[in-house]
């Protein structure tokens, strides 16, 4: 009978459940680099606006005074988002360590049961075995209590007839 294991039903749970936990990671991560593609083009633009402030007029340099500043609220905004996210992403990381931690423990289990099942099928084989050759070897000791049995008899015939000459 091959091996079944009675808690399959638990580790295929929680495989799914690491899988799924797997793709909040991904989907974190995801938003992560997507808060810091925000940063990059936040920065960008404020070394845009640095460089044309030089060419621009002086009559607009308080709207571009104004124009920095709130590009680098934005920035700063922009930094607190990112480890907002960074915090939620490590928070799924850690999820995703414990979840993959009670899929080995699981396994393990698993594997120890099956290393158990193995021993056990070859301990009933060596059994069998082992009454085989019990039943072999009274075979052939009846066998051969027979034959001497019979060399006995033809022994005993044999010296009638000598005896009978």
């Amino acid at each position: 009978m091959p091996f079944r294991y009675r808690l399959q039903k638990i580790l295929d749970f929680r495989i799914r459940k690491k899988e799924a936990q797997l793709i909040a990671v991904q989907k974190a991560q995801q938003e992560v680099y997507a808060a810091e593609e925000r940063i990059r083009q936040n920065e960008a633009e404020i070394q845009q606006t640095i460089l044309n402030k030089k060419t621009a007029d002086f009559k607009m340099m308080e709207y571009y005074d104004n124009y920095l500043h709130h590009l680098w609220d934005k920035a700063d905004a922009l930094e607190q988002e990112r480890q907002r996210l960074q915090a939620i992403l490590d928070q799924e990381k850690e999820k995703l360590v414990k979840c993959e931690q009670e899929v080995k423990v699981v396994e393990k289990h698993k594997e120890k049961q099956k290393d158990a099942y193995i021993e056990e099928e070859k301990a009933q084989e060596l059994k069998q075995f082992s009454e085989i050759g019990v039943q072999r070897f009274f075979i052939q000791s009846r066998e051969t209590a027979e034959e001497q049995e019979l060399e006995k008899e033809l022994n005993r015939i044999l010296q009638e007839e000598t005896e009978v000459q």
